[in-house]
């Protein structure tokens, strides 16, 4: 299909105007940090304007834009002012992201700018979840992901490509091909640089552009984009260009001749296209000094708004890690007639539950469908609800990961899981720096309503690699919100309450978990997810446990009443936020605490709480508060090793009674 760009003499003078108005902002950028008043890492974009302006010009408004760190191209060229690019690079609170994101964070919602992302290909992942959630939605939308050749390295440019051919996603991957991944060269990085076949092997329709010609990029992208609006599905345009500053301004350029850039800068595309508009009579010379001037002048006055901007406030410093107005906590309802019931049972129904209750939720991971997922939870849950809504996923963690991230942002409600917590660690770019991050550097303009589950500890003999508690890790991170159920009624409830949570809920289940039978009302529902509770009361001795340690900590506390020790019991539920409260206000009345964590004890989770509790009621304390933990080994695969790697009930039992003065 041949596309033809209209080139009358507005569209021309368009073309020209934007590709002029991003060459001479990134001179003035390159400027100002001479000065000093940019600094970090800075990527300029000269010499790839044709790229972003003829893109740019194929694109409707409502359409979405993933971009990469080298993204100020991108941002003008879809209509963000210069005053608020450079304030944000400036780190003023004027700033199209706060000052938060500066250089390579630009996000702006209005122009549906989802950010430049300082991970080599980790906008990828986030581009296909875009699609996927205008794809679910109907919503006639096309998602542009720019990219480096250097991404074609990364797995996430495989997992990302392969989902999105498989589902037919609305995405236009655009691959900047300057030649250069930092100061590797593409002769040698990449064993084959026909890099559209590489698009094609994943049955994706791919061509390759001159990247220096803004109208052959604009014709090309136009056919693109027509061909995914009317449901061919992704497709792959490579545009040949070239750098012709540094990588960044550390770049010390070492690996590239001076004769072979200034032959490159010869092909300029603003040179090329400018000669050729003055040639056919498009523009006459002194319209095009107009431009210039007026570009100039632009520059001229965002400058000295920059100068005269405010900085934000240091007082705002943790504003936007998370939302500021989160959903009431549920009122519990007076239950009614107990039902039999197993951990994995309320799992399952909390799933169907939200299902049922929102449109927009659906769920997606490795072997949900017809396999019913790793322990079972899912299993049936594809017949009642299709292959859309109960998604089965490639094995591919960091692709659907951020799939589930941008499909959060574009409406839906996710819930992601991930089979179990070790192969989160594949998925970790895209939790850690994406979507615990994008709140931030937006200054709140995007948030992520994700929940992601996934079983997690040890005792089923699954040897070192299937056997992790990384509670820690996970707990670790700001813009991160992470429970875990140990009770029916939490495995039940805390799903829906975290469907309601505008940013990412992180929901820990333990595998020796999903057995556990019990009782439990009918018409159980959503639950608190932000509060300890107590689970035993006691006088003597604070125990502190989640999860599955919980059960090992009531035994032990069953077991010190015989001898006269009475243990409050408390079951952490939220390991981020803490509730700090509920644990000072119960060792202030116990005045000893026992932390019981399955993880390893370098480093832990009952480090940080043994160190708040020092710091909030050091002088209640009769004892300092004492930690039961897993040996500091990988978890062993035979059966006496593992039980002695982990916490026990009479390790549980001795760390009480050996705290001082108890017993006496």
């Amino acid at each position: 299909m041949t596309t033809k760009v209209k080139l009358d003499r507005s569209h021309v003078s368009g073309l020209l105007r934007g590709m002029i108005r991003i060459r001479r902002f990134e001179q003035k950028c390159y400027e100002l940090y001479t000065q000093e008043k940019i600094r970090g890492f800075l990527h300029l974009y000269d010499g790839e304007e044709a790229v972003a302006v003829g893109v740019a010009a194929a694109l409707a408004a409502r359409d979405r834009v993933v971009s990469t760190y080298r993204e100020h191209g991108h941002a003008l060229a879809r209509g963000m002012s210069m005053e608020a690019a450079l304030a944000e690079m400036y780190g003023k609170a004027t700033g199209c992201a706060g000052g938060r994101g500066g250089s390579m964070h630009f996000f702006d919602a209005e122009i549906n700018l989802y950010g430049g992302n300082a991970i080599v290909g980790g906008g990828l992942p986030l581009a296909i979840g875009l699609g996927l959630g205008d794809h679910m939605q109907g919503e006639d939308r096309v998602t542009v992901c720019f990219f480096g050749d250097g991404a074609l390295a990364e797995g996430e440019f495989h997992e990302a490509m392969n989902l999105a051919a498989l589902w037919k996603l609305p995405v236009l991957f655009v691959l900047e091909n300057n030649l250069y991944a930092m100061g590797t060269a593409v002769a040698r990085a990449q064993a084959n640089k026909d890099f559209a076949s590489r698009a094609a092997s994943y049955g994706m329709p791919a061509e390759s552009v001159d990247g220096n010609d803004v109208v052959a990029v604009e014709a090309a992208a136009r056919r693109l984009v027509e061909a995914i609006r009317t449901g061919s599905g992704p497709q792959f345009l490579e545009c040949r260009t070239y750098r012709t500053r540094p990588h960044s301004m550390f770049d010390a350029e070492k690996y590239r001749d001076r004769t072979e850039v200034e032959e490159w800068r010869k092909r300029s595309p603003i040179t090329r296209f400018q000669s050729w508009v003055l040639d056919n009579g498009f523009l006459h010379p002194e319209e095009v000094e107009a431009i210039e001037a007026d570009v100039e002048a632009q520059l001229r006055n965002a400058v000295a708004a920059c100068e005269q901007a405010p900085w934000e406030p240091v007082e705002d410093l943790t504003r936007h890690v998370v939302a500021e107005t989160r959903p009431v906590p549920p009122e519990p309802l007076p239950p009614d007639t107990p039902t039999d019931s197993t951990y994995r049972d309320c799992c399952r129904a909390a799933i169907t539950e939200a299902l049922l209750r929102d449109d927009r939720v659906f769920m997606m991971g490795e072997d949900i469908g017809a396999y019913g997922g790793c322990y079972a939870v899912s299993m049936g849950l594809l017949k009642e609800f299709g292959p859309d809504r109960i998604r089965d996923t490639p094995l591919s963690e960091a692709a659907f990961t951020g799939a589930g991230i941008g499909a959060a942002l574009a409406g839906m409600r996710p819930i992601v899981e991930i089979m179990t917590v070790n192969f989160s660690l594949l998925a970790l770019d895209q939790i850690l720096n994406t979507a615990a991050t994008i709140r931030h550097m937006s200054a709140g303009q995007f948030g992520v309503p994700l929940v992601i589950r996934m079983a997690t500890g040890a005792g089923r003999q699954l040897a070192a690699q299937h056997s992790h508690s990384l509670d820690a890790f996970f707990a670790h991170v700001p813009g991160l919100r992470v429970v875990a159920p140990a009770t029916l009624e939490d495995a039940r409830g805390m799903l829906a309450t975290a469907l309601q949570d505008p940013d990412p809920v992180i929901i820990l289940e333990h595998v020796m978990l999903y057995n556990m039978t019990g009782k439990i009302a009918g018409n159980a529902g959503a639950v608190d997810i932000d509060r300890a509770v107590i689970r035993r009361p006691g006088r003597d001795v604070t125990v502190i446990s989640w999860s599955y340690s919980l059960w090992k900590s009531l035994e032990a506390a069953e077991a010190l009443a015989k001898e006269g020790v009475e243990a409050e019991v408390i079951d952490l539920r939220s390991l981020r936020p803490l509730d700090e409260a509920t644990l000072v206000t119960s060792v202030r009345g116990t005045r000893r605490a026992v932390v019981v964590d399955e993880g390893w004890r370098t480093a832990s989770l009952s480090a940080e709480i043994a160190a708040r509790l020092h710091e909030a009621c050091f002088w209640y304390l009769d004892a300092p508060v004492a930690r039961v933990c897993s040996a500091e080994v990988p978890v062993p695969y035979p059966k006496h090793l593992e039980a002695a790697a982990l916490p026990q009930v009479a390790d549980i039992v001795a760390a009480v009674k050996a705290l001082p003065g108890l017993m006496a």
